[in-house]
Parts: C-alpha cells; structure tokens; sequence
C-alpha cells in the first residue's frame, strides 16, 4: 500500500536567493557506531547546548556541543530500558522531555521523562499511559505523538482498525507531564479506514486524517480530517469534497496560528489512473469544514518537462513533501520522483553506498530517487512558474537513508539539500530558490574521499539559520552543522 503520508508545510512572507559557504560548514568529532544495530538523530538546541543522540546495544546517548560542534557533555540515558521503542525528544529554552515506549508481550506501555538543559532527570520517568498492542495500527504498531507549535500541549494517541471501524484512543499532556485529557473515540467508514499523521494546535485542538483505499494502484477514494477539542470525547469528521476523484496522496498541516489545516497532493480521475494533477484544499477549524478546494491539471509542457517518455504517466511516481503557503492565497509545491524496485541478482553490492548494506540475498530491493519538481501557483491556481532540480539517486537494501532531500527555511530563503553520488564518490550540493523560480545550485562539499556521508534527511534545523546532518564514516558516526 501506498503510504498516505504527512506533509511538512511552512508558512513564508516571500522567497529569497540562499546563499551557503564552504566554511560555514563545521563538523563533529568521530564516535564508533555500528550502524546496522545503532540508532541516531539530530535532538534540537537547548540553552547554548546542542543535542544528538546516539543509541545501540551498549546504551543510550546524549552528546551536547557548544556553537563550534566541539563536545562540552555526554549524558548517559540509564533511565531508559534495555529495549526501547518510540523514542521522542521535545526541546525548550531549558530543558527536554523524553517520551519512549516498552513493548512487553501484548501490552505496550508509555512513558514521560524531564531532563533539565544539561540533561540531568528532573521528574520521570513517568508513566502515561498503556494499551493492548493489537489495539495499535498504523506502522509501527504504537503509540503516536502530535506536538502544539508553542509545545504547551503534548497529545499522546493510538489508532487501529478493525472492519470498518477506527478506534482512537487520545491522551492530553501539559509540560509538566499532568495528563490534562483523555478520550476514547471511534469513526465508522464504508470499507477499512487508515490513518495518517496527527495535528495539534495551540488550543489543544487534536487533527487526525483519514482514508479508505481503492484499485490497484491504493489511491484514496475518501478523505476525511477528525477532530477533537481537548479532553472531549465528541470527535467531529469533515469530508475532503473530492468530487469523485481520487487522491494519489493527501498531505496536511496547520498553519501557524492553528486555524487552517492546508491540504495539497496528487489526484486521478480513475481509480488505477494516472496523475492528472494538483489538489490543493484547506480545512477551517472554526467551521469544521473545506472552505475551498482547487484541482490544477498538469499541462503537457510541464508532462515533457519530466522526462519521462510516456507523458500520460510523467508525475505517477512523483510524491508530495512539502507544501508552501504565499500570502497571496497562492502556494510552492516540492514533489520528488521515488520508487522502489525488487530484483533478483547474482552480483551485490551495486552502487556507491553498498558498503554499508551488502546483502547476500538473491532478491535486491533498490531504492530510486529522482528529480525534484517545484511548482509555483498564484491565488486564482494559475502555475506562476515552474523547476526541476534534476537528480538521480539509486542505492541498494538500504531504505534509501542517502538518499531524497532535506528542506532548510530560514524564513524567507530555501534550500533544498541532498547528495550526489555516482559509483565511486559522493558530493553535497545545495539548490537555492528565489521568488522568481530561479535556481541556484552549488556544492557544500566535493568528491573528497576524507569526507563523511551525509544523511540530509535524517538531519533538522536546529534554528533559524542552523541546520544539523548526521554523517557516517564506515564504523564512525559524526554530525555537521551548517550555518546560512
């Protein structure tokens, strides 16, 4: 099934030019990491510290840095168990809360934790909550976080279908770790409803989209946006007015005064059709209902412009990830050509990455990821401009984790980062993006064998003009900061 998933949607006043120097790149010292068992992420800037996290067999890891990537502190997370599952950290001016999971037979319990801004416990952990795992769908078979823009309000929640029935179970947090709410809900559809990536916005409103699937080719035939006032048990459904199409992916979030929920995607006429073009809608929280929803076709100049020699096909494989609202009703949308191959193949081990994933298996999945298409809509949906920031990224058994872009907001600049690679060497290149649709593209690092392998999705902006990527060396691990 095709994963409905979540689009990251920044609210900008305009687009400027962005512009990066090599020496605004400073990197991390080397740890050893075994990273077939290991875990890592980029945690987020508390105080003047910035935070990693490191984890494996061995234990759990915070590793703090000053403004220069050089090491001040390594805290130890003894508090979290031997196994651990959902592991979230959430970062205030002066401290952090640390949200995992413990999967023990059926059940599947979660857990609050305060460290202070040098990551020493202040309360936790904390126990929250506690289900029957087969009452978790989705995924990951867990629990799932949704976190308000002023991260006031915390919302724990867990989701499963059974049938035609969705059953929600919501959990309120303050920053205290006080559950300020609780509810259980269910939805009832006409065929085996999924689910999507939760909202919440400052109110403490919770947001959760659902969908049904239909044809080959699993487009949602049916979308609907549930929601719940905090603490309520009353759960509210509003209906995306698709008007008998059908959506190839649904992409939402709110605005940042958390009063519009934006939607934007791909969508067909037919079931197992091709991508016709743009859906782009918004949900209005006061009325619990879609104000306005705009279906844009593609034009058969920007269906050449892909590439692709079948031009009724150009956007099937293209899915949306990021979706820019303009403040004239307009709106920037990024959607990157991806897919995933299953081959069977006597030589392993293809491709620049293939030291990190060898595989002996005869059957090889191989990870394709394409250009990326930007797309520039006024108010009244008319196509203003549009790019194709080309690229070919393809790698095996690895889950594509080189691979795809990362997106920097330095609101009112953009920067799309990702790797380019070849069999032998990879390379850092950074395309900037200008109000007019101008790009520019340039290298943040070179074919140096000494550098290390990014990994721009796997990273996070750390502030305004900071963005930390996690790289690996081999056996080691390093991070690198880039400042815009």
């Amino acid at each position: 099934m095709k994963r409905f998933g979540l689009i990251i949607l920044l609210v900008v006043c305009s687009l400027a030019s962005l512009v990066v120097h090599a020496q605004d790149v400073k990197y991390t010292k080397y740890d050893d990491f075994d990273f077939r068992s290991g875990e890592f992420s980029v945690v987020g800037k508390v105080g003047e510290r910035l935070y990693v996290y490191r984890g494996s067999s061995e234990g759990y890891y915070l590793d703090a840095y000053d403004d220069g990537m050089e090491r001040i502190a390594t805290v130890i997370l003894d508090f979290l168990p031997r196994r651990v599952y959902g592991l979230k950290f959430v970062t205030y001016a002066d401290r952090l809360i640390v949200l995992h999971q413990v999967s023990e037979g059926s059940t599947v319990t979660v857990f609050a934790s305060v460290l202070d801004a040098t990551g020493r416990i202040l309360k936790g952990p904390v126990r929250i909550d506690e289900i029957k795992s087969s009452s978790l769908g989705g995924r990951s078979g867990l629990y799932n976080y949704a976190i308000a823009e002023d991260k006031n309000t915390l919302c724990i929640y867990g989701a499963g279908s059974r049938s035609k029935n969705l059953q929600l179970r919501t959990i309120w947090l303050d920053t205290t770790l006080s559950i300020v709410g609780s509810a259980n809900t269910d939805f009832e559809s006409d065929s085996e409803p999924y689910f999507g990536e939760g909202l919440i916005n400052n109110d403490g409103a919770f947001f959760l989209p659902v969908y049904t699937i239909t044809g080959a080719k699993q487009y949602a035939d049916n979308v609907w946006l549930l929601s719940q006032s905090k603490g309520e048990a009353l759960l509210k459904s509003a209906a995306l007015p698709m008007n008998q199409l059908f959506a190839a992916g649904t992409y939402m979030k709110l605005d940042k005064a958390g009063g519009k929920i934006y939607i934007g995607g791909f969508y067909s006429d037919k079931r197992s059709g091709h991508c016709e073009g743009v859906m782009y809608a918004y949900y209005d929280v006061a009325t619990n209902d879609f104000p306005s929803f705009k279906t844009i076709p593609f034009s058969v100049n920007l269906r050449t412009a892909t590439g692709e020699r079948n031009k009724k096909r150009a956007f099937d494989d293209y899915k949306v990830h990021h979706l820019i609202v303009k403040n004239d009703g307009g709106f920037v949308l990024m959607a990157e050509d991806s897919y995933i191959t299953t081959r069977n193949s006597s030589t392993q081990g293809f491709g620049y990455y293939s030291w990190y994933y060898p595989t002996m298996s005869a059957s090889v999945r191989e990870y394709n990821y394409g250009d990326i298409f930007i797309a520039s809509y006024n108010g009244t949906g008319e196509m203003d401009w549009s790019y194709f920031v080309r690229k070919y990224q393809y790698s095996q058994e690895d889950g594509g984790l080189f691979s795809s872009y990362a997106l920097v907001n330095t609101g009112g600049s953009l920067g799309l980062l990702f790797n380019d690679f070849n069999m032998s060497r990879s390379k850092m290149q950074l395309a900037s993006v200008d109000a007019d649709g101008h790009v520019n593209l340039r290298a943040l690092t070179g074919f140096n064998l000494e550098d290390p392998d990014w990994l721009p999705r796997s990273g996070k902006q750390v502030s305004s003009v900071e963005f930390v990527a996690p790289c690996l060396k081999r056996n080691r691990i390093c991070f690198a900061k880039i400042v815009f």
